[in-house]
Parts: C-alpha cells; structure tokens; sequence
C-alpha cells in the first residue's frame, strides 16, 4: 500500500489534501449509488410507463428501512474502525471488521424474511393502489431476495474507505453500477422482464462487486484482512456499532415515516400520479444530497482518526472546509432545478401523448421547485449531523435526525395539506430543513466551544 494511502497520513498530511484525497473517490461512489435510482426510474419510466415509476415511488419506504439497518451497522463500524486506528489499535480493527460481516449477514437474512411475508400488506399501507401495487411488488421481490447482499456489500465498502483504500471503494461502487448500467436495458427492453429486470440488474451488479471486495478483505498483503478469529461477535463492538450507528438508523427510520405519510396525502390530494412525481423529485434531490454525503464520507476518517488522536485543530479546520464544499453543491442543485426543472423531469417520463405523461411531468415539474426552495442550507444540517456521528456523539446526532423528521415534517404534513393541498406536502419539507439547519447551529456551536476548551495533542499544523 502506498504511503499516501496508509490510515496513519490522516493524522499529518494537508487537510485539503486529505479531503480531496479520501472526498473524491467518494463523492464518484455516493454519485454511483444514487444513479442506481435514477437508473432505474430512467429505464422503467421509458421503457414500463408512468405507472411503473408510481410503483417504484412505492417501494421507497421498504427501501429507506433497509438502508437504516445497513447504515446502523456501516456507519458506526467505520467510525469506530477510525477511532481505533486513530488510537494506533490495528488489532481491533480487526475484529471489527469480523462483527461487520456477521451483523450484516444476520440483519439482511431477517429483513428479507419479514419483507416477503409482509409485502402486500406494507405496500398498501405505504399508499399502494390495485394499479400500482403489481409493479412495486414485482419489483421488491427481487431486491429482498438480494438483500443480505446489499448489505455486505455496502457495509465493506465503507470498510475499505475507512482503511485507506478510498479509491478501491469508489471502483466497487463504479463496477456495481457499470454493470447494471449495461443490464437494465438489456433485462428491460431486451429480455421483457419488466420492472423486475430492473430489479435483477441491481442484484447482480452488486453481487459482483461483492465478490471484488471480499477478494481484497482475504489479501493478507492488505492493510486490514480477515481473520478466522475475528468471525465471532464481540458484544463491546456490537454494542459500539449500534450505538453510534443509531443516529443514521434512527434517520432512515424517520424518512420511511416520512415517506409513508408523503405517499398517503399525495394519494388523497393527487392519487398514483402524484405518488410517481414525489418518487421522481425524491430521486433528483437524492443526487445532488448524495455528493454532500460523498464529501461527509471523505471527512469521516479524517475526523475520526484525529479525534482519536485528540487533534482537535485539525477536526475543527476539516469541519468547516467539509461544510463550505457541501453548501457549494447544494447551491448549485438549487440553481439548476429552479431554473431548469422540466428538462431533468423530462429525463424520467416519455412524452408519448397520454394524458398520464403530461400530467407525471407537469407535477414533477412544480414539485422539484418547492421541495428544494431551501435546498442551499441542506448541506450544513447533513455535514453537522454527520460530523456528531463521527466523533462518536450518538445522541446529538439522533437528536438531529429526529427533530428533522418527526417533530419537523411530519406535524407539517398534518397541518399544512388541508390548507395548500399538494402545495402543503411539497413545502413541508423545505420549512423543515429550515427549521432543521437552525437546530444543528446552535448544537455546533456548543460541541465547537467544548473543542476549544479540550487540551489538543497537535498545537502547530
């Protein structure tokens, strides 16, 4: 492994660098993990129809329930592994890299079970309609079947960011979705399977990928491998894992509630249509939030390891440069879907004459417009809550996510829907993040002044 790559230059090398270094292999990964929807409402929207991209609006909340528990056991165990590196306690390391395998595999087997048993029902619950319902539940079939993979698959990728292999995380992810680029089309319009071709598509490019990182973890010549030892749960690290892996748990959690509630009140305001627009807005702005999170995951080793190493300078310098790159994105995803909404619309739904096209596209058009009128203060509230995280601070973070979601949004999404009708659940959710950004600077600002105060280990950068 080359020396700049090594988890110990995160204590010592430029910060800037660093960022860019760890930001970048990232971001591409993030960017890749978010065009696997975008993928997948692109294809199915030209190559199924409108009511199909309602289906896959549908089957968001099983999905966000999914990535809580992969992000429970990803995220906290990445942030412990930094610490623990950080502290110079490779060994460790190790086991946690062990108890990632084995939580994810038990949490994939149990969703995938309680998901099939309980389909028809969540879906019904989640403002399915006899019409929309067929196309979700063919859909979910094939990715709860997949589902322990997805969270191997996810949870060592984050592993071998953390390691010092960002660049080999970033390829994983652009292997995954090269080849369900080249495998969605040819399921889709090639094959005839339908919505289902493009669930199949996403299985197998994962599973590929998969095969590449377990290939890597069983290298001895790595920095951080498996070992036969390491294969047994440690309740310490399972309860470290869970325990700061909580905050983002508690998060998607929060936004399956929250798209829950979206998908009913655009059922009563506007029926399966105005269900496919908000899956439609939902995958847009995931894009641009998906960069912001590229960046957070460049952030998370360098935060980690020097707050391990108690330079508190260098985690308060990384912070604010995480933050303005963040806001700079945020900005320009604001800029480019207030002034340009219908032409990335346009890419979801063909204009083929139907009534159901038009409309798909004129809401879609409208709702991209409200749901991100406050879109350039989202990537301040991601990068802080993200940063509590990080250094371990599990209830601050929980806090965020919380507040955002079920104190902010979904009281919104009561009160405003009768008044504004579809207006009221649109702009619900930019109230809240304006509500949500406030929070997180006052919280900042306290966790900045405790930093302050704490005695540093590295003065002089």
């Amino acid at each position: 492994m080359r020396v700049q790559d090594s988890p110990l230059s995160l204590g010592t090398d430029s910060l800037s660098s660093l960022l860019w270094r760890y930001a970048m292999p990232a971001i591409i990964a993030q960017i890749s993990a978010s065009l696997y929807n975008i993928i997948d409402s692109i294809f199915v929207g030209q190559g199924v129809g409108p009511l199909a991209i309602s289906g896959l609006a549908l089957t968001m909340p099983i999905m966000n329930l999914s990535a809580a528990f992969g992000a429970m056991v990803g995220v906290g165990s990445s942030a412990l592994t930094s610490i623990r590196l950080g502290q110079g306690n490779k060994r460790a390391a190790e086991k946690i890299l062990g108890n990632v395998v084995l939580l994810n595999v038990v949490m994939g087997v149990v969703f995938m079970a309680l998901g099939l048993y309980y389909l028809d029902d969540l879906l019904y619950l989640f403002g399915a309609s006899d019409q929309s319902i067929v196309y979700a539940r063919e859909f979910m079939r094939v990715i709860l079947i997949g589902n322990v993979i997805t969270h191997l698959y996810l949870g060592l990728n984050n592993q071998l960011r953390v390691t010092g292999y960002p660049r080999k995380a970033m390829n994983s992810m652009l292997l995954s979705v090269a080849l369900n680029l080249v495998l969605c089309p040819l399921f889709i319009f090639v094959f005839k399977w339908g919505i289902a071709g493009s669930a199949w598509a996403t299985v197998i490019a994962q599973t590929t990928a998969l095969a590449w990182q377990l290939h890597h973890f069983s290298d001895k010549s790595n920095f951080l491998t498996f070992r036969r030892d390491s294969f047994r749960f440690n309740w310490d690290i399972v309860k470290g894992t869970l325990s700061i892996g909580m905050a983002p748990f508690m998060m998607q959690c929060c936004a399956c509630v929250v798209v829950i509630f979206v998908n009913n009140k655009m059922q009563v305001y506007g029926g399966d249509l105005a269900i496919g627009a908000y899956g439609i807005v939902n995958r847009v702005a995931f894009l641009f939030t998906m960069v912001v999170m590229g960046l957070n995951h460049g952030m998370q080793p360098i935060v980690g390891y020097n707050y391990g190493a108690k330079n508190y300078d260098r985690v308060r310098r990384v912070l604010f440069m995480t933050i303005g790159w963040a806001t700079a994105v945020t900005v320009v995803g604001f800029i480019i879907c207030q002034l340009f909404p219908e032409y990335v619309v346009r890419l979801f739904a063909k204009e083929d004459g139907s009534g159901d096209a038009t409309e798909l596209i004129a809401l879609s058009t409208h709702g991209l417009r409200a749901i991100l009128v406050a879109f350039p203060i989202v990537g301040f509230s991601i990068v802080v809550g993200n940063f509590f995280q990080y250094i371990g601070k599990a209830k601050r973070a929980i806090l965020l996510s919380m507040t955002r979601q079920m104190l902010f949004i979904l009281p919104l999404l009561v009160l405003l829907p009768p008044l504004w009708g579809q207006d009221g659940v649109w702009y619900a959710i930019p109230i809240a993040d304006t509500l949500a950004a406030m929070l997180a600077l006052v919280l900042l600002i306290y966790q900045l002044r405790k930093l302050r105060k704490s005695p540093s280990a590295e003065r002089h950068i």
